[in-house]
């Protein structure tokens, strides 16, 4: 009984003594084969050997109780396709313990490039950390990059003993190279186990930490982000295509040519698909902002094409080996165009041409119409399609209507909506997203394809576009420009990365990534319906009170803005919304204009030229966020050609209620008389810069203080929203 008693109390003060036994033992980097949590991560023990792939990879995570996360599960299925980690990662290193945060720095927490994978490009660069959370449950650290990790290519995480822990003594060396060593000294003999460990070692003999020691580290390669795109239009430019068809319209007289001179229009009637009944809304096309530069606009034309379509029926493109594969066309699409035909005598070449994108819920009907006339005046043609999954359904029709009372001209309205969740309405935006289960993709496939049909117009222009009918091209495929709003800016931004044949681009407040962009900005609310739609769904706070549903459905996430003090997180589920957003971002990396914005000018792909660009933007944008513009500026390194738009000023400066808080259409705000003379100067910088072939820059108020003619730096990392 003795005995049994005194086993009894040694057990008890061994338990009662186990915290501080492993205070005195020191904290370490946790490395735990028997748990893919409990490591660093990204690592490429998460991988396996694919030589189809530029990166010789393909992601393997591990799926988790299918029957009790299938959301989880989906999502990793989609994953399991990349071949590489996110170039934007939410990088996690787990403890043994509590750590001083304030001592992790990018001096003592780094990571290393060891190169391309193909070309050792980037060998050698070194990559601070920022945006730095501590998750007090977990005693994990959390932090990205502080900079755009160029894609396939192999990166080292390093953790010095610079970092302290909670007492103020150095870490401990975590044995990180030998992290296999299973519980009972067995080690696992998968080769691929035993060429992780070789190259982790060799990787950090590249590592200079100065003063401190490396005491943890993981290995990863970053995914191919741009290169399917790149495919493409390599493809694109390989196709001769057939020519386009103006004999698209229909009237009692029979076939008519839809070219139409602005003055004998009486109106131009949109009958739009709203769903599957069928049932429609009519509108009519905004006419009067033709005349912001009165006679610029002599002829409306539409037009269609045929474009590659690789998106499946469930609106994803296909994952293809990125070194080895070929992306597979589906099929094609008809394509219905918009151009605006400037006033006067055609130039020698035919007229400049700008491709305009339009923003997100809105189509070719409305942004296009809006800056049409200030480029017009500039002898600039716009030209503009629907995105993928807008302008309402395929039955839609243009009702022309002409001056005097004759026979109107019936045409399809070319909408790319289709009721994706079968309840028969066809909503703004429906058909952009993928389908279930892979919703993980997002708008990525959406935002590329609607790329590749802009390639394929610019194709249609060099190899000819014949408005009037005389045989003769009338648009110049030498000096093709592209301009958009939102997210034609974000898809826009994707074009001038990839399309050789543009010579100028001004992206207005685009931003990346989508995830960032939903998440910070006016579409939350559809970052908590993905949230919610999850089994099990992922909202941490309860409904808002009073707010109709969904705008009602509400979450805290609690990650910290770039250039911050660290976060100490204790928010109950922060952490596992933070990990699905971090994935989104990830599958969505090959449609986020971030990854696309370093081959406009800091890294052209081969045979490409830099382009000249401007990037608009305006202070506190509520829908697209400072923050997701500056990352784009930040990666593409354009900081020097970003014009900022203070709305700040203006709406200090003006009678209460007559400028918006929220600055994002700035540029096509040409309705207001408050708001107008800003929008027309944004549009006649853009339409001087393409009428000069990129060459000027104009300030648009001049001397005046609200257009930043470059940005100020440093750039605006905060939301500045107006209160």
């Amino acid at each position: 009984m003795i005995a049994s008693r005194t086993r009894l109390w040694m057990a008890a003060v061994a338990l009662a003594l186990a915290p501080l036994a492993a205070l005195a033992d020191g904290v370490t980097v946790r490395f735990d084969p028997t748990d893919p949590a409990a490591n660093p991560f990204p690592s490429d023990r998460l991988t396996v050997r694919d030589w189809r792939n530029t990166t010789y990879r393909r992601v393997s995570l591990p799926k988790p109780d299918c029957s009790v996360r299938p959301t989880d599960c989906a999502d990793i299925d989609v994953i399991n396709t990349l071949d590489g980690f996110s170039t934007q990662p939410r990088i996690t290193v787990p403890f043994t313990g509590d750590i001083d945060v304030a001592s992790v720095n990018s001096n003592t927490v780094f990571l290393l490039n060891l190169g391309d994978t193909q070309t050792l490009r980037g060998f050698g660069q070194r990559v601070g950390i920022n945006q730095v959370l501590w998750d007090v449950a977990s005693q994990t650290l959390v932090f990205e990059p502080d900079a755009l990790l160029a894609e396939h290519s192999r990166y080292v995480l390093i953790v010095t003993n610079g970092v302290r822990d909670a007492r103020g003594k150095r870490i401990k060396d975590s044995d990180f190279d030998e992290a296999d060593d299973d519980h009972r000294g067995r080690k696992f003999e998968k080769q691929s186990d035993r060429d992780y460990r070789r190259d982790l070692r060799d990787a950090v003999r590249a590592a200079r930490p100065g003063r401190d020691k490396v005491v943890a580290a993981s290995l990863f390669t970053t995914q191919s982000a741009t290169s399917e795109l790149a495919q493409i239009m390599r493809q694109i430019k390989r196709s001769t295509p057939q020519p386009v068809d103006f004999a698209i319209g229909a009237s009692a007289a029979g076939p008519v040519r839809a070219v139409f001179p602005v003055a004998g229009l009486l109106g131009i009637r949109l009958n739009s698909q709203i769903s599957t009944a069928p049932g429609f809304t009519t509108t009519f096309l905004p006419t009067p902002a033709l005349n912001v530069v009165p006679g610029a606009v002599a002829q409306i034309a539409y037009g269609t094409y045929r474009s590659p379509n690789y998106q499946t029926a469930e609106r994803f493109i296909p994952a293809t080996g990125t070194l080895s594969g070929t992306p597979q066309v589906q099929g094609s699409n008809t394509l219905l165009f918009q151009l605006f035909v400037p006033a006067g005598v055609k130039p020698a070449g035919g007229w400049p041409v700008a491709l305009f994108g339009h923003g997100f819920t809105d189509s070719m009907y409305g942004a296009p119409w809006a800056v049409a006339s200030v480029l017009a005046s500039q002898g600039i043609a716009t030209l503009s399609i629907n995105v993928v999954g807008h302008g309402g359904g395929a039955l839609g029709t243009l009702d022309v209507l002409p001056a005097g009372g004759g026979t109107p001209v019936v045409l399809t309205a070319g909408g790319r909506g289709i009721d994706v969740d079968g309840n028969t309405a066809i909503d703004s935006t429906e058909g952009v997203n993928a389908a279930p289960p892979r919703d993980i993709i997002g708008s990525r496939d959406g935002l590329r394809q609607t790329a590749i049909d802009l390639m394929q117009l610019v194709r249609q222009i060099e190899a000819g576009i014949d408005v009037d009918g005389d045989g003769s091209a009338d648009l110049n495929a030498h000096r093709i420009y592209y301009a958009g709003q939102s997210f034609g800016g974000i898809y826009g931004t994707i074009l001038l990365g990839v399309e050789p044949n543009i010579q100028a681009g001004v992206p207005n407040v685009p931003g990346g990534s989508i995830t960032e962009v939903a998440r910070l900005g006016a579409f939350r609310v559809l970052t908590a319906i993905a949230l919610a739609s999850r089994q099990p769904q992922l909202l941490n706070l309860p409904p808002t009170p009073g707010v109709p549903f969904p705008f009602n459905l509400a979450f805290n996430e609690n990650m910290p803005l770039r250039n911050l003090p660290p976060v100490l997180n204790t928010v109950p589920g922060a952490t596992a919304i933070a990990q699905v957003l971090d994935r989104f971002e990830w599958v969505q990396q090959a449609g986020n204009p971030v990854s696309y914005a370093p081959l406009i000018r800091k890294q052209p792909l081969p045979g490409h030229a830099a382009k000249p660009v401007i990037v608009q933007f305006a202070k506190g944008d509520g829908t697209v966020p400072n923050p997701t513009t500056s990352a784009l500026l930040r990666a593409g390194e354009l900081q020097d050609r970003a014009t900022y738009f203070r709305n700040d000023l203006v709406f200090a400066a003006n009678p209460p209620g007559t400028i918006p808080k929220n600055p994002h259409t700035f540029l096509t705000n040409i309705a207001a008389a408050s708001t107008a003379p800003f929008a027309v100067m944004a549009q006649t910088q853009m339409a001087v810069f393409f009428a000069t072939q990129g060459a000027t820059v104009i300030d648009p108020d001049g001397a005046g203080p609200v257009f930043e003619v470059p940005v100020n730096l440093p750039l605006p990392e905060g939301l500045n929203f107006l209160p």
